[in-house]
């Protein structure tokens, strides 16, 4: 009988363990158990106004979080309900099965999640998966997808609407992009925050999140304009404000801002600079389309303006504030 060569045994055991490594990977998003506290191990990376929130319902929700941001501090009241902190992207990703992240810009997308060295795909177990909750560029997104599957993981895009208020009640609108079935089995940790939509493949929850930021932009114009018009034309905007919330105008932008508008409340659900971020990716991608949005364009420009007048770190609302200076008026402050 002839003898098995050593090395046809290290090929044959090699072949075996890559066959069950493998299967494991494959495995661990068709479970057949659901995501829960007892079995997903949970990161979070970016803890601003909408990752605190974000993070926190999944806390109270009975999951472990590992968490980081760059300023310490802000991820402090996360740790008091009883996150873990960690040094580095890369450090989080270690202790997870999930690891969602939320943070300012592209670039900072890029470094969180792909650095080589300390970004969170790095030290992800095959089988992990990434979503991204920040609102990025499309072509990001499905690099960041591509680059997971050659480890053996899953990526999501999942931006997200609702503002602040949306973030801190639980409801905000999920836009996802990836494989479906992954996104499914992210269910349970998704219904915490609000409400998942599938909108399609890699870079399709981006999309829909943009086209979402352009219909924000020119409605929110439409917002402040009609104030200012109703203050020249000496109604009291308050009242004006109620009467048409339950008519055609009335919309998600009016219940959110107009009385913060009126309080002269500009605190920041949702950054100027992040805004005009969004909307310079939506009018380069309009670029790669072929398509002219001008009402885009013209609200780009306008928020800009709040930019240029240093005015960036303040919430959307901040743009009747560019209103009130194109037509030397100020709306009167009121305790509505």
């Amino acid at each position: 009988m002839p003898l098995t060569s050593p090395l046809l045994n290290l090929r044959s055991l090699h072949c075996r363990i890559r066959h069950c490594y493998s299967s494991t990977v494959r495995n661990f998003m068709a479970a057949a158990e659901p995501i829960s506290p007892s079995n997903t191990r949970v990161g979070w990376i970016g803890t601003g106004v909408m990752g605190q929130s974000m993070c926190a319902h999944l806390i109270r929700a009975g999951y472990t979080l590992t968490v980081f941001n760059r300023t310490a501090s802000k991820a402090q009241p996360l740790v008091d309900l009883g996150a873990h902190f960690a040094a580095s992207p890369n450090a989080v990703a270690s202790r997870s099965d999930v690891v969602f992240s939320i943070v300012g810009y592209p670039s900072d997308v890029r470094s969180v999640l792909l650095h080589p060295t300390s970004g969170a795909l790095a030290a992800l177990r095959p089988g992990g998966v990434l979503v991204d909750m920040t609102t990025s560029e499309p072509s990001l997104a499905a690099e960041i997808a591509e680059a997971a599957a050659g480890k053996g993981c899953h990526s999501v895009d999942a931006p997200v609407s609702g503002g602040d208020r949306g973030a801190k009640n639980g409801t905000l609108a999920i836009f996802a992009g990836g494989e479906e079935s992954t996104v499914k089995n992210l269910e349970p940790l998704f219904s915490v925050m609000g409400k998942v939509n599938y909108m399609g493949g890699s870079g399709k929850g981006q999309f829909a999140k943009l086209a979402n930021q352009v219909t924000i932009a020119s409605t929110m114009v439409g917002l402040v304009e009609g104030m200012v018009y109703a203050h020249k034309a000496g109604l009291d905007v308050g009242l004006y404000l109620e009467a048409i919330s339950t008519g055609a105008a009335g919309s998600k932008s009016l219940d959110l801002y107009g009385k913060r508008i009126l309080k002269r409340d500009f605190e920041a659900g949702f950054f100027v600079n992040h805004f005009v971020k969004d909307l310079g990716i939506c009018l380069k991608e309009c670029q790669n389309m072929g398509i002219a949005l001008p009402g885009l364009a013209l609200a780009q420009q306008l928020y800009l303006s709040l930019k240029a007048h240093g005015e960036g770190y303040l919430g959307t609302q901040a743009l009747i504030l560019v209103l009130e200076r194109l037509n030397n008026v100020s709306l009167p402050p009121s305790d509505a």
